[in-house]
């Protein structure tokens, strides 16, 4: 396709509640969206990179201008034939993962809405359900948390994940292990800890989580695998996963046994399948998570999630659940499971269903550029 117009935005979304964890607190999630139009027809990709460098070394405020200088006038006119040709035109410009990620992820919702498809089976999806899970950042006291679980258990969710920060950490996990047995759940550090705090991570062996997320350094790899070694628990990396490569090289070196997949933070739609099917062939297993992100983001997250190797319910969040309204002008569709889960639908409108309200996308808009070819 023939990329004739571009759109980008840099905005600012509200939340209900304070986001907390070990890497940060959040009051608003910063994103950025990019709209790519060929032949008259249009599609919205988004990223979430988040306020400040935190999570990883991008931020929305510095994305958006290195789309704006850079990775916009790389594709402006350019016939795009494919994910991996568009990967090969933004890779000269080194990192920057959810800047190209949001460009990305628009080619794939306007390849599939021209092609007249479904962006998950455009991707090779073969489910129209997808599970998905419960999410807590750090709370005000281990009842509120307990109860907060308590009421995700009494709608239907079937697996948790808790945020795990210093001061927030064993004891939080002994007492909703105590509450709740059975639970399928886990624990996400975000890069808190090293590995002189071994100790606190084999004292998590008792608790049979599913897995630790993420516990060590947001780029490492040789200590996960070191860590992997001496603990029973399954360690699952998200920050240090940018790149198909990476994926590789962690998963020679023993660094994971899981691997979280975020197609903003892999640089898009093209990647997080190379990375699926990476993860497929070494037997490693893999589950879609996101950021805190619009209606927009999330369905891409369905539609990832919607690949046949995803072993875990996906990290995908209602709109009541962080904001008063979401940016977007519809919402995922969920629904409860008759024998239990909560499970987001994958629609069979072509491309994606949710794009940005025009209202509300301006209402949220910290700055904006856009560009035609000539």
């Amino acid at each position: 396709m023939r990329i004739d117009q571009i759109e980008m935005r840099q905005v600012a979304m509200p939340l209900l509640h304070p986001w907390k964890t070990a890497s940060h607190e959040a009051t608003a999630i910063h994103a950025v969206f990019v709209r790519l139009e060929s032949d008259g027809v249009s599609a919205w990709g988004e990223a979430a990179p988040l306020s400040d460098p935190t999570y990883s070394p991008e931020w929305a405020g510095g994305a958006f201008p290195t789309m704006v200088d850079w990775l916009a006038p790389a594709l402006l006119g350019a016939d795009v034939t494919s994910g991996d040709d568009l990967q090969r035109r933004l890779g000269i410009f080194k990192g920057n993962y959810f800047a190209k990620g949001a460009f990305d992820c628009a080619w794939w919702a306007l390849d599939a809405k021209l092609r007249g498809v479904p962006l998950h089976r455009h991707v090779g999806g073969t489910r129209d359900r997808i599970e998905i899970g419960a999410d807590f950042g750090v709370a005000d006291s281990h009842d509120t948390l307990i109860g907060q679980i308590g009421e995700a258990l009494d709608d239907g969710f079937r697996r948790v994940k808790l945020k795990f920060r210093p001061g927030w950490d064993v004891e939080m996990v002994a007492a909703v292990r105590s509450t709740f047995p059975d639970l399928v759940c886990h624990v996400d550090c975000n890069s808190g800890y090293t590995l002189e705090d071994i100790d606190l991570f084999r004292a998590l062996d008792r608790f049979d989580l599913a897995m630790i997320e993420q516990p060590l350094a947001f780029d490492d790899l040789l200590d996960h695998a070191k860590l992997a070694k001496a603990i029973e628990t399954p360690i699952c990396l998200d920050e240090t996963i940018t790149s198909p490569q990476r994926a590789r090289h962690a998963i020679e070196l023993g660094s994971c046994s899981w691997i979280n997949i975020k197609h903003g933070r892999v640089g898009g739609i093209t990647n997080a399948i190379a990375i699926n099917e990476i993860c497929e062939e070494a037997g490693i297993k893999c589950w879609i998570g996101s950021m805190l992100e619009s209606a927009v983001g999330s369905a891409l997250s369905v539609a990832v999630a919607s690949r046949e190797h995803v072993h875990y319910p996906a990290d995908v969040f209602t709109t009541e659940r962080h904001y008063h309204e979401d940016l977007a002008h519809s919402e995922v569709t969920f629904e409860r499971g008759e024998d239990g889960g909560v499970f987001a639908l994958a629609p069979d409108t072509p491309g994606i269903e949710p794009e940005p309200h025009p209202e509300r996308l301006e209402a949220a808009t910290l700055a904006q550029a856009l560009v035609s070819a000539t």
